[in-house]
């Protein structure tokens, strides 16, 4: 005899689609702990990079505090996706969207205060 097939109100999220299923990083211990250490990290680093704005207060040392304030918020996304809070498409929408503003964020801190540019003098 043939099991019945569950009905799509009753399937579970990991076999609703093989597209979802694929990604099935809800709950997965390992990933979390990986994502809470790399969130430790970028945490230790976000606050050392507020104190040394708070000692220079100047542009580039506030665009670098943007960008590890972004690689933290990147990390709470990770974590959130992990824990079930947020959707694996919105996931990818926010980390996408956080790696552009780090890697516009750094490239506008070079450009803006290397040598000779319109930023150079000391701020």
């Amino acid at each position: 005899m043939v099991p019945p097939t569950a009905s799509p109100s009753t399937a579970s999220p990991s076999t609703a689609s093989p597209l979802t299923a694929a990604w099935g990083v809800e709950g997965s211990l390992p990933i979390l702990a990986v994502v809470v250490v790399a969130g430790i990290g970028t945490g230790l680093l976000f606050l050392v990079s507020l104190v040394a704005y708070g000692r220079r207060r100047t542009g580039r040392h506030l665009l670098i505090s943007v960008a590890v304030g972004a690689l933290l918020a990147r990390s709470v996304v990770g974590a959130g996706t992990v824990l079930g809070y947020v959707p694996m498409p919105i996931h990818h929408f926010l980390a996408h969207s956080l790696d552009f503003l780090i890697a516009a964020t750094v490239l506008y801190a070079v450009y803006a205060y290397a040598p000779g540019s319109f930023s150079s003098a000391p701020d």
